[in-house]
């Protein structure tokens, strides 16, 4: 009997740093739902599978590779270019500010506030460049139903150009 190897992934490595840091800062207070790794993964291995089975063995890939916690300082300078670098300040940000679970509590909390200062410091940007994306991922956000379609869309987004 000859066992076959599945395909690669077409995920890149710097795809998958991307996806990583996104992680990151998902797991930046501490706490991901269930719901919204499933979420996730099924969007992020939709969005480079080409058929079902691939689908299936890159969701199980990808959910492996969220649930590791690599540190920021790690992931940051794989990043290859300038949009690669803005794109995670947009998704860090829109990560954190979609991440509240209920009415009562503040929007960013102090485990995500300090997370995101930590990724603004590591990306270096001016607080110009800073504020101009964080407008920008508001703007995003504003026209999503939630964080995972955001995240999907800027990622698609980001890949296809």
């Amino acid at each position: 009997m000859v066992l076959q190897t599945p395909p690669p992934p077409s995920i890149t490595p710097g795809q998958m740093n991307l996806l990583r840091i996104v992680a990151s800062m998902a797991w930046a207070d501490g706490n991901l739902a269930e719901e919204e790794v499933d979420l996730m993964l099924d969007r992020f291995s939709g969005m480079f599978a080409a058929d079902a089975p691939q689908h299936h063995a890159l969701r199980e890939e990808l959910r492996d590779y969220m649930m590791q916690n690599i540190p920021l300082e790690e992931l940051i300078p794989k990043l290859q270019t300038p949009a690669e670098r803005e794109l995670v300040l947009r998704l860090g940000y829109e990560v954190i500010r979609s991440s509240a679970r209920a009415p009562s509590e503040d929007l960013i909390n102090d485990e995500e506030a300090v997370a995101y200062q930590k990724l603004i410091s590591l990306l270096g940007f001016a607080p110009e460049t800073t504020q101009r994306i964080e407008a920008e991922a508001i703007q995003e956000l504003s026209t999503c139903d939630n964080m995972v379609d955001c995240l999907t869309r800027q990622l698609e987004n980001f890949m296809h150009h």
